[in-house]
Parts: C-alpha cells; sequence; structure tokens
C-alpha cells in the first residue's frame, strides 16, 4: 500500500522545537530516564552516534514483549523492560528528544496475520483483523529517516532466523513482515529501518506525539477484553515469545 510520504519542505525551527518537547508519554524528564541517558554518556556523542547508541538500547535493552497497553508512558515501558512497535516506540521516541533529536510518530495498522507464531490460541482469536500500529521517523541531517526495526530485538530476530533459515522469499508471522527474514534492514546506518512494513494495512498520517494519536484512535482493546489481556493472555503471550527466544 501507499505509505504517505514527508514533505520535502524542511520544518521550521518552531516545529523542530516542538518535536523535542516531553508529553505525559514521552516523559523524558521523570528521574529514571534522566539517569540512564546520564549513565549511557549519549549526550557527549555526534548526533548520528546518539541516534544509534538510543536506536540499540531500545532494539536490544528491551526485549520483544507485550506490555498491559499500548498507551503506557515511557518510563514505565523502561521499568517494564520488555515491549511492542507502539511501546518500545514510545520509549524510543522519549529518548531520542531527551538527547535532543527531533522526532514524531507515524500511525498504522497492520493484519494481525503478522503477529501469528508470537501470539497463538486464544489470544490470536481475540486480536482484531487490524492492530494499531507506529513507527518513529526523525529528523537528522535535514531529512526524515523512518525508523521501525527496532521493535525486535536482536536474540529474538537470530531465533526467527534460525528457525526458518531455509525460507525463500517475503517472511510474514512471528512479529515480522519483511522481503527477507535472512538480511532485514534493522541495523542504525543512518537510514530507514523495517521490521513489520510489509504487514501495513492502513496509513493513519502524522503525529506529533503518541499522546495525540491515542487521543484521536484509542488503543487495539477496550472493555473486558483490555482487562483480560492485561492480566491474563499477555503473560501467555510473552512466555510464548521467551520460549521462541530461549530456542536459539
Amino acid at each position: 500500500m501507499d505509505i504517505l510520504q514527508a514533505p520535502t519542505t524542511p520544518p521550521s525551527n518552531e516545529q523542530l522545537a516542538s518535536w523535542r518537547q516531553p508529553t505525559p508519554l514521552l516523559d523524558y524528564d521523570h528521574a529514571t530516564i534522566q539517569t540512564l541517558v546520564q549513565r549511557q554518556g549519549w549526550l557527549l556523542l555526534s548526533e548520528y552516534e546518539r541516534i544509534g547508541a538510543v536506536y540499540n538500547f531500545v532494539r536490544d535493552d528491551i526485549a520483544f514483549g507485550y506490555n498491559a497497553s499500548d498507551d503506557l508512558p515511557a518510563s514505565q515501558v523502561l521499568a517494564d523492560g520488555i515491549g511492542q512497535c507502539n511501546t518500545k516506540g514510545t520509549l524510543l521516541m522519549a529518548l531520542l528528544r531527551a538527547v535532543g533529536v527531533a522526532c514524531r510518530f507515524h500511525g498504522f495498522t497492520i493484519d494481525k496475520a503478522l503477529q501469528k507464531g508470537a501470539i497463538t490460541g486464544v489470544a490470536y482469536q481475540l486480536a482484531p483483523r487490524s492492530i494499531i500500529h507506529s513507527w518513529v521517523e526523525i529528523c537528522s541531517t535535514g531529512q526524515w529517516i523512518r525508523l521501525e526495526g527496532f521493535i525486535l530485538d536482536r536474540r529474538y530476530l537470530k531465533a526467527l532466523q534460525s528457525r526458518f533459515t531455509g525460507h525463500q522469499g517475503p517472511f510474514c508471522g512471528y512479529g515480522a513482515a519483511t522481503p527477507n527474514l535472512q538480511c532485514p534492514p534493522v541495523d542504525w546506518v543512518g537510514k530507514d529501518t523495517f521490521i513489520q512494513k510489509d504487514g501495513i494495512n492502513h496509513d493513519f498520517g502524522l503525529f506529533d506525539s503518541p499522546d495525540d494519536f491515542y487521543a484521536q484512535h484509542g488503543v487495539n482493546l477496550s472493555g473486558v477484553k483490555r482487562s483480560l489481556y492485561a492480566y491474563v493472555i499477555r503473560h501467555a503471550m510473552n512466555r510464548n515469545v521467551a520460549h521462541i527466544r530461549e530456542k536459539l
């Protein structure tokens, strides 16, 4: 499907400043996030190195897994130590803004077939056909760069690659939708990174923050389903994901 591209007109200084501000979800002024930034020494790096260090931290130190909800603040995602596209994206945005990198939110939905294998049984049946998805867009060296390849931690991705080592052509399932599972563009080299892009089935467009997106479009589940997911189902999902990772 066609995905909205960033306008070619450079953003104003006012826009860039607004894309570096904290929000209730991008709460990089929280003590745990400020401590992390100082401990990692990210502010001492060049912008390119800062982006890469933050990106790698969110990709690999925050394991792929399922939080209680999509609309959690970054400090809670950090405390959880796990996340999926939306929650890891919130943490990535908060950390990027904390180190002075302007970024914004791009919202989508993906077909739930992308999650089959990572999500099984009743959990898969309860999941909506189209699941809210997002990636992070950063403004660096005068251009917009799309970051989505941070969703699957390296150990989990390597486990998938080992499990499906003989697979040829496009791959969809277990949290990935990519033309080549053995060589997906997930490393920071100053360009777009993707791991679920080929599963996108609807584009909601660009938002200044995840707060703005969730205020307009909500989250994947509500009511009884949301409570059942948060307190019961996601724990079984996380055990399944950990089992896949441990098979490496």
